[in-house]
């Protein structure tokens, strides 16, 4: 049985590496009592697959993660209430689905992200940035000693409803090469430092 969790990842794990936030998973299922498929080898793990890595100092509403048990049905309520009672601070249960078990890998599903950026200071003359972005034709960043285009990872970017405090992006995820919303900051000369990103949303 493959179960599909929506969870929050909140500010207490904002500092959390995607590692570790998967180990941080392995333990909240150890603390249940589900009959949990584990992986073969000496050292036997929780089978679990997240969806998409989320970079140090990013909180999410919408975070995916999929597990899988060994019987064919358990109640959905029942599950969603061992998981919510074993949730460490910084992760919070959304909702949970039974998936069918020979449904593609979470990572291979991910098409995009949307996030909301939350300015801490004002940034002047922020519409004519964002203009300028989405003007360019291309945007050339560097990343782990190698060289990519920005630009056509950035499928949508405008100012938010908090006027010059805020951002809307949508960002695609291709094989290889992912939108990073800290990176579209840095286009837009802003401090990724000096703001404070959230997922809201994994598009598949």
């Amino acid at each position: 049985m493959r179960i599909r969790v929506k969870f929050a990842k909140t500010e207490p794990m904002r500092f959390t590496s995607h590692l570790d936030l998967y180990r941080a998973w392995e333990r909240l299922l150890r603390r249940t009592d589900l009959s949990l498929v584990f992986s073969q080898g000496y050292n036997p793990r929780p089978k679990l697959q997240l969806a998409a890595p989320l970079a140090l100092g990013i909180t999410s509403q919408a975070e995916i993660i999929d597990f899988w048990l060994d019987t064919t049905t358990q109640d959905l309520g029942e599950i969603t209430r061992k998981l919510i009672a074993a949730q460490p601070p910084g992760i919070e249960v959304k909702s949970i689905q039974s998936i069918d078990p020979r449904a593609p890998a979470l990572q291979k599903q991910v098409s995009g992200a949307e996030y909301q950026v939350t300015l801490l200071d004002p940034v002047q003359h922020l519409d004519q940035k964002v203009e300028s972005v989405l003007a360019s034709e291309a945007i050339i960043r560097h990343r782990r000693d190698k060289t990519y285009d920005l630009r056509p990872l950035i499928l949508h970017l405008e100012i938010g409803q908090l006027g010059s405090q805020s951002l809307q992006m949508i960002l695609s995820a291709r094989e290889g090469s992912t939108g990073r919303p800290e990176e579209v900051l840095r286009a837009l000369d802003i401090p990724p430092e000096h703001a404070r990103i959230k997922r809201n949303r994994i598009i598949f």
